[in-house]
C-alpha cells in the first residue's frame, strides 16, 4: 500500500511539473511572436501564401497552434493547417525577417509584404518608403544565416 501510495505522488507530481513547463513554453511563444489583438499574421491566413496569395483570415475560422492563433481564408487551408502546422508557420515568430538578420531586432510587418523561401515564409516590414524585401534580396543566404541564428538568441 505505502509503494501505490509513493507512485501515485510521483504520478501526481510529475503531472504537475509537465503542465508547468508546457504553460512556460506556451507562454514564451506568446512572447515571442509577432501578434496583433492575440492574432498572428494580422490575421492573415498563414496556408495563402503558400497558394500565391495573402489572404485575410475570417474570425470565425481560426486555430490555436502551441499558444499561437491563426486565422484561415476559409476551412480547406484551415484543415491544411492543422495537418501540419510547423509548415505555414511564419519564421522569426512573424517578425520582419530582414531585422531579425540585419539588427536581431523585431520590427512589425506588412502582411502582404513576403517571400516563400525552401518552403519557409519570410515576411517584411513595408512602409514610408522602405520596403526592407529588397534589401533582404541583396543577401537573402547571409541575412537568412544571420537570422536564423540571432532567433535563437531571442527566443
Amino acid at each position: 500500500m505505502k509503494n501505490f501510495i509513493i507512485l501515485v505522488l510521483f504520478v501526481f507530481s510529475y503531472l504537475f511539473v509537465y503542465q508547468v513547463i508546457a504553460q512556460d513554453e506556451t507562454n514564451k511563444r506568446k512572447s515571442n511572436f509577432n501578434l496583433a489583438d492575440g492574432v498572428a499574421i494580422e490575421g492573415y491566413d498563414p496556408v495563402a501564401y503558400f497558394d500565391g496569395k495573402p489572404l485575410e483570415g475570417k474570425k470565425n475560422l481560426q486555430y490555436s497552434y502551441q499558444g499561437i492563433t491563426y486565422r484561415f481564408a476559409n476551412q480547406t487551408n484551415m484543415d491544411k493547417f492543422k495537418a501540419n502546422p510547423a509548415k505555414y508557420e511564419p519564421a522569426y515568430g512573424g517578425w520582419c525577417a530582414y531585422a531579425m538578420g540585419a539588427k536581431g531586432e523585431k520590427v512589425e510587418i506588412n502582411p502582404e509584404t513576403y517571400k516563400i523561401t525552401n518552403g519557409r515564409l519570410f515576411l517584411f516590414y513595408n512602409a514610408f518608403f522602405n520596403n526592407t524585401l529588397k534589401d533582404w534580396n541583396k543577401d537573402e543566404k547571409g541575412l537568412m544565416k544571420k537570422a536564423d541564428d540571432n532567433w535563437k538568441k531571442v527566443y
